[in-house]
């Protein structure tokens, strides 16, 4: 143990863990050093997640032995970790939305004076903090109002105030535009500078490069890889992670759209923040992006779209007939669905199983008479497990037990078992790791191929150039432009993104 005590703040010894018969960590042996950052990557499902949160005290490991700068720990809980220096910023954030910035800051661990809560000191200690992370935010204004990107940074600047030794990251960039990545790694380098110690969870390849000192891969429960990233490159990772090498990043867009069939007409929003004046068609078998800055108003127009978003004016033609939707359920009896971007917020039911949530968009398909049919939701159900590679035991699991990119495989398994004529995908990929995005583009290029009309809304650049025909660019509520794919390019998407604000 010399070594560890000299070189390594963190060492995993022997870590298993299992969730009933499904075994999640095999043995895991996992050394991170003083003042670095080490990548964690693997599969949906591969461990990670439960990795650290077997760190951070949220599960009791079933085996093995943990050492912080030296000394065998086992935390009890989340707050014994905390206080003892790890912190972890969880992919799925777990906030107080109707409270403040500065008291989710502080959540747990009021500071008092003459035993009341000093409110004073809050707020200068919450203003010290942010302006040293160089961020800008109101700090008495509730969370629910802030955009998922600003929660996040929140989140993170909370873990850095534990004075933290390791600080977990688990997807943090998932909902991050480029200038605030660009934040936070610069933030992570500082306290990399520091002496702070990171262990960074990504499915994001060019981000491990960037940020990353170290890289270590799982698969399947087992610690597969840990290299210098400057001793290895994106093949030998992806093949870590798959067991098998991927030639390209991206199948081939070999779908041919024809006529238009999807026309958005002069389409405004009477809420903040506002669409202006959209107007654009989309093709039959088409795969049509929207890409654009956090806030740019992509989420908002699939929305309005489907009918969960109040217009103030405009009309949606789809086939040459009139559908203004007024509600979901009135778009999906028109052939219409739609991937939320937050799946465990409004696309999930987490006390449900894979059954329910497989089935639940389209009981009325499973019915005998006046009753349900659990034969016909079972077979649903494990139809979409094969279709979808979906990591668990069967229908039977509850959701909530899923890596979130399985949680994600079985929101398309959902909708898929409506057949949609039109489906709107807002970040389908986020937090899938690899494999799994390249089974969801064939997935996405094979509907388009059989007439289905694709839109996407995606913020990772690669993405929206490598599975699209035409993409829309969004820019503060307006269409900015609408270019072909192949003859665009990273500079023309940044150009357009940027011209409304």
């Amino acid at each position: 143990m010399a070594e560890d005590k000299n070189n390594y703040i963190l060492s995993i010894k022997g870590m298993s863990k299992s969730f009933g018969r499904n075994r999640v960590l095999d043995h895991i042996n996992l050394n991170v050093r003083k003042g670095s950052v080490m990548g964690l990557m693997g599969e949906n499902g591969a461990g990670k997640s439960t990795m650290m949160k077997c760190l951070f005290g949220t599960y009791q490991k079933d085996e093995g032995t943990i050492f912080l700068d030296g000394k065998e720990v086992s935390f009890a809980g989340p707050k014994d970790a905390l206080e003892n220096g790890v912190a972890m910023v969880h992919q799925e954030l777990n906030q107080c939305l109707e409270r403040s910035v500065v008291d989710n800051l502080f959540l747990g661990r009021y500071p008092t004076n003459g035993g009341v809560v000093d409110e004073g000191r809050m707020k200068k200690e919450a203003s010290d903090l942010f302006r040293k992370l160089g961020m800008t935010v109101n700090l008495t204004q509730p969370m629910r109002n802030m955009s998922v990107s600003q929660r996040q940074m929140c989140e993170i600047a909370k873990a850095i105030s534990y004075n933290s030794k390791i600080i977990v990251l688990d997807e943090p960039t998932s909902s991050l535009t480029e200038p605030e990545v660009k934040k936070l790694f610069s933030m992570m380098r500082k306290l990399r500078d520091e002496g702070i110690s990171l262990i960074y969870i990504s499915h994001k390849m060019d981000e491990i490069f960037n940020i990353c000192d170290e890289v270590s891969v799982l698969r399947d429960g087992k610690l597969v890889m840990t290299k210098s990233t400057k001793e290895t490159d994106l093949n030998e990772l992806i093949a870590a992670m798959v067991g098998r090498s991927l030639d390209n990043r991206f199948p081939p867009v070999d779908n041919k759209p024809g006529k238009p069939i999807l026309s958005i007409q002069h389409l405004s929003t009477k809420f903040a923040p506002h669409l202006q004046d959209i107007t654009f068609d989309v093709k039959e078998g088409e795969i049509f992006g929207l890409y654009g800055l956090v806030g740019a108003g992509r989420t908002e127009l699939l929305e309005t779209i489907f009918g969960v978003r109040t217009r103030a004016s405009g009309r949606v033609y789809y086939d040459g007939r009139l559908r203004n939707f007024n509600s979901a359920r009135e778009a999906m009896d028109h052939g219409f669905a739609m991937i939320t971007e937050e799946r465990k917020a409004n696309g999930l039911f987490l006390k449900g199983d894979l059954t329910f949530n497989t089935c639940i968009a389209n009981m009325n398909h499973y019915k005998q008479g006046i009753a349900l049919s659990t034969p016909a939701m079972y077979k649903a159900t494990s139809n979409e497990i094969k279709v979808m590679h979906t990591k668990c035991m069967g229908p039977d699991d509850m959701i909530s037990a899923l890596s979130g990119g399985n949680q994600q495989k079985v929101i398309f398994g959902k909708w898929l078992e409506r057949d949609p004529k039109v489906f709107m995908m807002d970040e389908p990929t986020r937090g899938i790791d690899v494999g799994a995005k390249y089974e969801i583009y064939e997935l996405i290029i094979k509907m388009a191929k059989e007439g289905k009309t694709i839109i996407v809304v995606s913020s990772e650049m690669p993405e929206i150039l490598g599975i699209t025909n035409r993409i829309g660019v969004m820019s503060n509520g307006h269409l900015a432009g609408i270019v072909n794919t192949k003859e665009t390019n990273q500079e023309e998407l940044l150009r357009l993104s940027a011209m409304y604000l």
